[in-house]
């Protein structure tokens, strides 16, 4: 797991906030990662590999990345979402690199606050900052008609413009 050092990511944090992992990503571990006793709200979001793309059956995804500057993105990130809501007490975001199945959880943020709406608005701001600017790209695998797979390298930085990303 490359992770960012807890000075890069203040001020209450952990070496574990921020990472770029091959390793299945845990919910229970960002939540609690987030979580603080000043909070009212801890909000979630998790993406996960679904089964179609555009109608087009998936089989499997497959992530790759430049992590020294996955994490300078994530480091900047949660920088700017302190100095737009300053209330913020944790901002946690975990990616994952290499072959996921479907249902298999890609990426993960949590924010912690005092107040819900803050989370909310943070964590959306985390997520879209993160597909627009993170050097982060997906292969979709396809089973076509005929049995055979097929795939695709796309820039999650695409996905801003597409619904289906």
């Amino acid at each position: 797991m490359t992770t960012v050092p807890n000075f890069l990511n203040t001020p209450t944090s952990s070496v574990k906030d921020l990472a770029i992992t091959f390793a299945p990503l845990s919910l229970e571990e960002v939540y609690a990662l987030a979580d603080d006793q000043a909070n009212g709200a801890v909000v979630v979001m998790s993406g996960m590999v679904r089964n179609q793309t555009d109608g087009k059956p998936v089989v499997c995804l497959e992530y790759q990345a430049y992590e020294p500057m996955v994490i300078n993105i994530f480091k900047q990130i949660a920088t700017e979402i302190r100095s737009k809501w300053s209330n913020i007490n944790r901002v946690v975001i975990h990616h994952r690199t290499g072959k996921l199945k479907i249902g298999e959880i890609s990426v993960l943020i949590a924010v912690g606050s005092p107040h819900r709406a803050e989370a909310f608005e943070a964590c959306r701001y985390a997520i879209d900052t993160l597909k627009h600017n993170a050097p982060i790209w997906k292969k979709e695998w396809y089973n076509e008609l005929d049995g055979k797979l097929s795939s695709s390298w796309v820039s999650i930085a695409a996905c801003e413009t597409q619904e289906s990303c």
